[in-house]
């Protein structure tokens, strides 16, 4: 494994990134702007993913998923998102909540449910957000009551996704209210376990194509056997897998910027103006330098956080910065892009108005920047 400053890729990860790209290339792209036009994701690209080994990256093999290393997983994650964010992020969500099983959940919990969303090519839904408790997650108003064996759980999840496509959902709710944090609990609520309803598919600016939307959860009864970890451990939980996911979303949006950059690169070349090709002209070319910079001062953030995470190092920090400045990065450098191509990058017939819009959403889930802000300020004065 490379150092936490070396990110120099081994010949088995140069393998992953040229077989994630070719998918990304050959089986994502020729489809992306349809997905985004029709607002919904090809079911059969999933299956494909788990074929290919690039679906449920985390999960590890036994369990039936693909066992990446948090390089790997930033390394596929980055591929997908330049083929199409909404793929890159249906994976990545499947991974964000398979993590709390990963940290706490007993080798039976393991067992029966990350199978499924491994070789089944299945999805998963991590359960977080309420509409009055977004950056206050400690706020959520769900509630898991015992009563015997089994736990009931009420209440509401906002912009979930995978949220009418999952095979379990990953819920956190309060199982002591006057505990606040120190009081909710994660539990698995299986697909199709009476109670769980799905509200309407949510109309998004971006990743279109993924599906988001709320889940409603009424008198909703589990097992016991189905509380991960103890009871009161969940915010920690959410918190943990929110950290470990964070590279994951600094490379998605690299994957963005980077497509947003290649389409502007091509399209410089090929567009002439003024009797040639406006790559030709000072203007342009310090655009794209700069973008080229800002793209590859991310990735490396990235593959420092993820290289840090690896060998137990401490990487909160890291996670931030890499989540953060990479997903400026993607919001920056994708504007850029449509401003090289002009008239036309304001079309839907070229990806990039795709890629910008794309990008805007990786600023504001798994933590908005500001938050992250708030992470790497505190990390700083520990």
């Amino acid at each position: 494994m490379p150092g936490p400053l070396d990110y120099r890729l081994s010949d088995e990860q140069l393998a992953l990134q040229k077989m994630a790209r070719e998918f990304a290339r050959q089986e994502i792209s020729p489809v992306a702007l349809k997905m985004d036009e029709e607002e919904e994701l090809d079911p059969f690209l999933i299956k494909r993913l788990a074929e290919y080994g690039l679906q449920s990256l985390n999960t590890p093999v036994e369990y039936g998923g693909s066992g990446l290393d948090a390089v790997g997983i930033c390394i596929v994650l980055e591929e997908l998102a330049k083929g199409c964010a909404s793929v890159a992020v249906t994976s990545a969500a499947t991974a964000l909540a398979a993590y709390p099983l990963l940290l706490a959940g007993s080798d039976e919990q393991k067992k029966r449910f990350l199978p499924p969303i491994g070789e089944g090519g299945g999805l998963a839904s991590f359960c977080l957000t309420e509409a009055e408790a977004g950056s206050d997650a400690a706020s959520i108003t769900s509630t898991a009551v015992r009563y015997g064996r089994e736990y009931v759980i009420n209440g509401t999840k906002a912009f979930v996704s995978n949220g009418g496509s999952a095979e379990f959902y990953l819920v956190f709710a309060s199982t002591d209210r006057s505990k606040k944090a120190k009081g909710i609990s994660a539990f698995v609520v299986p697909r199709g376990t009476p109670g769980l309803r799905f509200g309407k598919k949510l109309r998004k600016m971006g990743i279109r194509a993924a599906d988001t939307r709320e889940i409603i959860l009424e008198e909703v009864k589990v097992p016991v056997n189905n509380l991960v970890g103890r009871e009161g451990q969940g915010f920690v939980l959410a918190m943990e897998a929110l950290d470990l996911a964070r590279p994951g979303v600094g490379a998605m949006s690299i994957g963005i910027a980077q497509a947003a950059f290649e389409a502007a690169l091509n399209y410089a070349r090929e567009r002439r103006q003024f009797g040639k090709p406006i790559g030709d002209f000072q203007t342009i070319q310090n655009m794209l330098a700069d973008m080229i910079m800002k793209v590859e001062a991310g990735r490396h953030l990235v593959f420092q956080a993820a290289c840090k995470l690896e060998q137990g190092l401490p990487f909160t920090k890291e996670a931030a910065m890499a989540k953060a400045f990479a997903s400026d990065v993607a919001m920056e450098v994708t504007t850029q892009a449509v401003q090289v191509l002009g008239g036309y990058g304001f079309i839907r017939d070229y990806p990039v108005e795709k890629y910008m819009r794309d990008a805007k959403i990786m600023q504001i889930f798994e933590g908005t920047n500001q938050i992250q802000r708030l992470v790497i300020a505190k990390q700083l004065f520990a």
